[in-house]
């Protein structure tokens, strides 16, 4: 399975949390060279003000236990 098979499935697993609260993530790109994961925070998940929380604290944690390569996951 590649990295971004990989970050796709992660990203599947933590998708009902934010979809419970009127949210979504979508995966944008994968650099490899560098191991940052562009994600686009959707609904309602976009404009909260917890946003930036959640996606370091919550996804960014989760993805990078479940997929080692990412060093970083950032908005866009």
């Amino acid at each position: 399975m590649s990295v971004v098979e990989q970050i796709k499935d992660a990203l599947n697993t933590v998708r009902p949390s934010l979809q419970a609260d009127g949210g979504d993530v979508e995966f944008v790109s994968y650099a490899e060279d560098n191991g940052v994961l562009s994600l686009k925070l959707k609904g309602a998940c976009g404009a909260c003000p917890m946003a930036q929380m959640t996606l370091k604290q919550g996804i960014e944690q989760f993805v990078r236990q479940q997929v080692p390569e990412v060093s970083e996951v950032v908005g866009v």
